[in-house]
């Protein structure tokens, strides 16, 4: 589904990924672990193909296709999804006219999905817009939910959640990434794909992972079991990675 190859990008002139590789098969999910600061994402938001991130070096390759140096929207049409960390507020837009503009022919039920989610009584609100950190995820996996891609972005998105509502983005991700899309490169191999960063690793208790990397000073460091990584990096932190030879990719 999508392969990093030797990736290097620079914001105003600082080196911020420095040849980073990593793969995420199709129907699988990946996780990826690393620092504060180490560079995870600005490696979504180049992935997604944000302004201000200078690529210099490598390739995006999605679903077989040079990616690299494609707009934002381009990415979107062709099946790739993002939820941000900090995703801005849209005053004067409704959440309802955004949901009806990024709707597709194969969007899942939006109205189901909004009772879901609990966003019914936002659907007239300004994007955002005194939104808490829980309505905000909510109203993200909203969005997506509408777009309905074949590859999702997420960025910590248990990250200002609190613990009840943890449970209900977990299993609504979860829901996503078993759903249907049409942009399969392989049709029979059901399910799609995902991107996931974590710190606390609390999305992995309603999402199955298959792979997980971890990213140190803008570097892939090494790759392995996710849910054993996220042991060896609760029991040890990230000092090791910093200098472990044995999994360097």
């Amino acid at each position: 589904m999508l392969e990093v190859k030797d990736l290097t990008v620079e914001i105003g002139g600082r080196t911020i990924l420095n040849k980073v590789n990593l793969k995420v098969e199709q129907g699988s999910t990946t996780v990826l672990f690393g620092p504060n600061g180490a560079g995870k994402s600005a490696l979504l938001m180049t992935l997604m193909g944000f302004s201000g991130y200078n690529v210099v070096g490598g390739q995006i390759i999605f679903k077989g296709e040079d990616i690299t140096h494609l707009s934002v929207d381009e990415r979107a049409k062709r099946g790739m999804g993002i939820m941000t960390q900090r995703p801005p507020n849209m005053t004067g837009v409704k959440l309802e006219d955004l949901v009806d503009a990024i709707s597709t022919e194969n969007s899942l039920d939006t109205e189901v999905m909004a009772k879901k989610l609990d966003m019914v009584r936002f659907m007239e609100r300004d994007v955002n817009v005194g939104f808490s950190g829980g309505e905000i995820k909510r109203s993200e996996l909203l969005q997506l939910s509408a777009q309905n891609p074949c590859f999702y972005l997420l960025d910590e998105p248990e990250s200002g959640v609190d613990l009840v509502s943890i449970e209900e983005i977990g299993k609504t991700i979860d829901e996503l990434l078993k759903s249907r899309s049409n942009c399969f490169v392989d049709h029979n191999r059901r399910g799609n794909s995902a991107l996931i960063i974590t710190h606390t690793g609390q999305v992995l208790d309603y999402v199955e992972p298959d792979m997980g990397y971890i990213l140190c000073n803008g570097s892939v460091v090494c790759k392995g079991h996710p849910r054993e990584m996220l042991r060896e990096i609760k029991k040890q932190g990230y000092g090791e990675c910093y200098t472990c030879k044995l999994g360097q990719i």
